[in-house]
């Protein structure tokens, strides 16, 4: 059995359980700020998924470093600990993502543009673009990116919206050399 149908299945017992007790953000903001942890501190994910860690070392060191985490994230990690699963942390949680956002009408989206944008521009953003792909809002990601000169990108699972002024300087310069 691959590794994400074994994600999708804790994503799916963990989204089950979240929206028994009613408490399906709570868990999804924990699992947010546990993703940039495990991806984003490269020591921490070396520390719990290394053999040379008891498995009691490693529950203990969970509970400290997670003690203020929902409950329900608490126990999902000492059970990926328990059954040697916690190298897939972040698929789970990308794959609970999915489900949350599919249950919420929410659509990931990343957004480039060459300056941050405002409240007003997201909201302005979310409220069309949602639209385009069936949901109710959109959970923006803005990425800076001062290469694509002026416009907006706009990608939203696997459809891309791209008014750039870098695009369409590129679309000129096939249409003029042929």
């Amino acid at each position: 059995m691959s590794n994400l149908t074994l994600a999708k299945r804790y994503a799916i017992s963990l989204f089950d359980l979240a929206t028994e007790k009613n408490e399906v953000q709570a868990v999804e903001n924990d699992l947010r700020e546990l993703k940039i942890v495990w991806n984003g501190i490269k020591d921490v994910k070396t520390l719990f998924t290394s053999p040379k860690l008891s498995i009691n070392k490693k529950k203990e060191l969970i509970r400290q470093i997670f003690a203020n985490a929902n409950p329900i994230v608490i126990n999902t990690l000492l059970v990926l600990i328990d059954k040697n699963r916690l190298a897939d942390v972040s698929d789970i949680i990308s794959e609970f993502m999915i489900l949350s956002n599919e249950a919420q009408g929410v659509a990931e989206a990343k957004v480039y543009t060459t300056r941050p944008l405002t409240e007003e521009e997201r909201t302005n953003i979310s409220s069309v673009f949602a639209k385009n792909v069936g949901k109710q809002s959109l959970n923006i990601q803005n990425i800076v990116d001062p290469s694509i000169i002026g416009g907006i990108r706009i990608q939203i699972g696997n459809r891309i919206y791209d008014s750039t002024l870098i695009t369409k300087l590129d679309r000129l310069k096939r249409n003029l050399i042929g």
